[in-house]
Order: C-alpha cells, then sequence, then structure tokens
C-alpha cells in the first residue's frame, strides 16, 4: 500500500539499516533505559507460564528479556517489515522460535484477529501512532493481567523536539509522524478499561507505567 497522510510508511523510519543496529546494540549492550525498567516492573509480577503481546516490539528486545525470565509463549507484532525480519531472526539465534512468533502489521486493524495475553507492552510505541484511544484501547482489552507501556511526557520541550523532527519529515516527503499525546488522556483509558496503576517512572523524556487489571475485560 502506498504511503499517504492517513498511513505511514514506517518502512521508510524503521528501515533494515536501524533494525540492524538496533539488534547489534542489544546483542552488544543488553536491554538498556526505559526499555530496561518496564522489563524489570513487569518482571517483578511476575511472568512465569505467561503469554506475552508486544505491540510495536522492533527487533523484539521486550519478549525475549520476558521469555528469558520466564515467560512462556510470546506473539510480537510490528509495522515495520524490516524489524519483522531482524525480530525473526534474532528469536531463532536464540533458540527461541518454538516458543514465539512475529506478525505484520497494524496492530490495531489486527487486533480482532489476535489472542489476548496475560502481559501486553507497548514501548516507545504511542508516540508513533496517531490514533492513540484505538491504540491504548484494543491492546488494552488484550491484557488479561498486566499492562506496561513507555510514552513520552506530555512536556512543551518534548513536543517542541517531535515538531522539529515532524518538520523533516514533510521537508523529505515521509508520511511518517511522532506524537505527543495527552498522558492524562491515556491514563484514563487504561483505567477505564479494568487497570489500576501499580509503577510508575518518569524521566526527562520518557515515563515508564505499568498497569495491573482489577477488573474484567470489558
Amino acid at each position: 500500500m502506498p504511503a499517504s497522510c492517513c498511513k505511514p510508511d514506517y518502512d521508510a523510519v524503521f528501515d533494515d539499516r536501524a533494525a540492524q543496529q538496533d539488534a547489534e546494540r542489544y546483542r552488544r549492550s543488553g536491554v538498556q533505559g526505559s526499555t530496561r525498567r518496564l522489563v524489570e516492573l513487569i518482571t517483578a509480577r511476575g511472568v512465569r507460564g505467561a503469554s506475552v503481546l508486544d505491540v510495536g516490539g522492533g527487533v523484539e528486545v521486550i519478549g525475549i528479556e520476558l521469555l528469558q525470565a520466564g515467560a512462556a509463549l510470546l506473539a510480537g507484532v510490528d509495522a515495520s517489515r524490516a524489524y519483522v525480519a531482524v525480530a525473526t531472526a534474532e528469536l531463532a539465534r536464540r533458540g527461541l522460535t518454538e516458543r514465539a512468533t512475529v506478525r505484520y502489521g497494524d496492530f490495531v486493524e489486527l487486533a480482532d484477529e489476535m489472542e489476548p495475553a496475560d502481559v501486553v507492552t507497548l514501548d516507545r510505541v504511542v508516540c508513533c501512532y496517531g490514533d492513540w484511544r484505538a491504540l491504548v484501547d484494543r491492546s488494552a482489552r488484550h491484557a488479561r493481567r498486566v499492562f506496561g507501556l513507555v510514552y513520552p511526557n506530555d512536556r512543551w520541550w518534548i513536543r517542541a523536539a517531535i515538531g522539529v523532527g515532524n518538520l523533516w519529515m514533510r521537508l523529505t516527503r515521509t508520511s511518517y509522524r511522532g506524537y505527543v499525546h495527552p498522558e492524562r488522556g491515556i491514563d484514563a483509558h487504561i483505567r477505564e478499561s479494568g487497570f489500576a496503576l501499580r509503577s510508575h517512572h518518569r524521566g526527562w523524556v520518557w515515563q515508564t507505567a505499568v498497569y495491573e487489571r482489577v477488573t474484567a475485560t470489558p
């Protein structure tokens, strides 16, 4: 499908070079930064035997870490063909293929086809998607027990930085855009889906939040 204002060309930004660099960085240095914090907060709640759905998982750093921590199954989905290919290769390299599948596509469009999981994660994904309500609502409904995400703080300097990046995208005729969505709205939608906030950390740019289901799936 051709790129348009309504269908971002994720492949143009998250290309093979970026995917390979991310995989090499992970092999060299392990899980880092806010991603590491998200993994630690989720594993602290217990993942042994759990199923994991990693939305926008990139090279599947989170999926690999949670499988190695005792999770039973991983389903990943990403809108970049290059990242799906590199993630699939990385899972095979680590001998995790039998416990993991990675699918290409837009999760919001594929949500009805995907099974719920005990743990659902979105690491720096909300900032890449225009319709945050659909993304948050549909991914939260798939979480049976734990819902964890990393997304930008809603601050003027972050909006300004992303605005500069978006200007460059327009100048280079790339349809991808970055976003700083309202954090109070995101939190409210997650709570309305039946969750309570259990852990939260706010860094300079990114915030990490882990929720636990307290009511049945709507």
